[in-house]
């Protein structure tokens, strides 16, 4: 392949396979890449190497979340305005006051409180598929425990989870015509979250729970209570991000399992090595490609001159291939020491429910392979078409399956 060649924008390619092969030329030959877009957009710098994806990431005041918003494409003025009111898209200091309204929810000694009980939601998920021999593994197992997870936390009702489910398919599957056909349609998803965030939050105002809506309710910054669209906006944030991101690692994870035999046997003969396995898995998937910033002053990245109001890309999936930082990169290895990848992100940024979703994949996959341990592929994945979320969207597995139980308890 030639640079000539490189098209990150190619949704097609993605929906085929995460183009690493694009990414190691680049990092290789041209770490700081000017791609350019289709459609009369104006292009883009790709930013490929570890260190630059760091460097960008920690001078917030150079290269902004705020000013462009986080997505590649240029939003309408008027639409920039409202994302303006997520988090994600939030500088600081702002966006550290408004982070602090949902911390408590994610620290460690919270998810430590609640691994009993995702452990035991796990084992219920693992029930319904054990005795039937085969299923979907991402509707079916790997959707199912962040989904009832953060529909709990939030205070979504259970047999509420899956229009989560699907509304966080249109907002994220932009991009890929088996969810949503039109932009318009993933406004309507948002809408239609919005409304029934809005349901939730009278009868929160009524009855108050332990829970995030009744917090966010409550929550003042700078003396003021949070406005109805700046409600809305972290209620779409927590629930999306909540279940999407984990999903799809915990199914690409899988998938780089059963891509690597001999890892998934080490991992069933020493079960020690989850903690380092699940971070290898977060290094190899990285369900968030990358992030979009602003550049807000004339800078330079390695030799690169970079304008004032240019769109700047880091792509999290390459920095986390880079050979000058990770040993044989191109190697899935479940015991690899140390990992210092950059899955959840870095900086201001850093992912708010990275301790969360560490222990959800920990106990999904503990649970999967002690109760399944013989799980294969049963026909090829599908993948999300998307340069956005390195997805799966359908995955058909096949395993011994478990005799049925006969009496509580056996």
């Amino acid at each position: 392949m030639k640079l000539e060649e490189v098209n990150l924008y190619d949704l097609d390619t993605w929906e085929q396979r995460v183009p690493h092969d694009m990414f190691a030329l680049l990092r290789q030959q041209a770490p700081v890449f000017w791609q350019k877009e289709p459609q009369g957009g104006p292009g883009f710098w790709a930013v490929t190497k570890y260190a630059d994806v760091v460097h960008v990431s920690k001078h917030p005041k150079l290269f902004s979340s705020w000013r462009g918003g986080t997505n590649i494409f240029d939003l309408p003025q008027e639409e920039l305005g409202q994302v303006r009111m997520m988090l994600v898209n939030m500088d600081p200091p702002q966006h550290t006051k408004y982070r602090r309204l949902v911390s408590h929810g994610f620290t460690p000694r919270r998810i430590a409180e609640l691994e009993p009980h995702v452990r035991d939601l796990a084992r219920r998920i693992i029930d319904r598929v054990a005795t039937k021999g085969q299923c979907d593994f991402v509707t079916e197992i790997a959707a199912e425990l962040p989904l009832q997870v953060i529909a709990e936390l939030l205070g979504i009702p259970q047999e509420d989870r899956h229009l989560v489910f699907d509304w966080s398919n249109r907002l994220i599957g932009f991009d890929d015509p088996e969810f949503q056909t039109s932009m318009e349609d993933g406004k309507r998803a948002a809408a239609e979250m919005w409304a029934y965030a809005h349901t939730l939050a009278e009868k929160r105002k009524r009855d108050p729970q332990n829970d995030l809506i009744s917090r966010l309710l409550h929550a003042e910054v700078d003396g003021e209570r949070l406005t109805e669209l700046e409600f809305d906006f972290f209620f779409l944030l927590l629930a999306v991000a909540g279940n999407e991101t984990t999903r799809n690692l915990i199914s690409g994870g899988m998938l780089a399992l059963f891509e690597h035999p001999e890892q998934k046997e080490r991992l069933l003969a020493h079960p020690e090595l989850m903690p380092t396995a699940v971070e290898e898995m977060l290094r190899w998937v990285s369900p968030v490609i990358c992030f979009r910033r602003t550049a807000t002053a004339d800078t330079e990245i390695r030799g690169q001159r970079i304008r004032e109001g240019d769109k700047v890309v880091i792509f999290y999936i390459s920095a986390n291939r880079d050979e000058e930082v990770f040993d044989h990169a191109d190697q899935f290895d479940i015991a690899r020491s140390p990992n210092d990848h950059i899955a959840f992100g870095i900086g201001e940024h850093y992912c708010l429910g990275a301790n969360l979703a560490r222990m959800e994949i920990r106990v999904m996959f503990e649970e999967i392979l002690s109760r399944l341990p013989d799980m294969e592929l049963a026909g090829p994945p599908r993948r999300l078409r998307s340069n956005f979320i390195s997805g799966i969207k359908s995955m058909p597995v096949r395993f011994t399956p478990e005799r049925r139980r006969v009496a509580a308890g056996a």
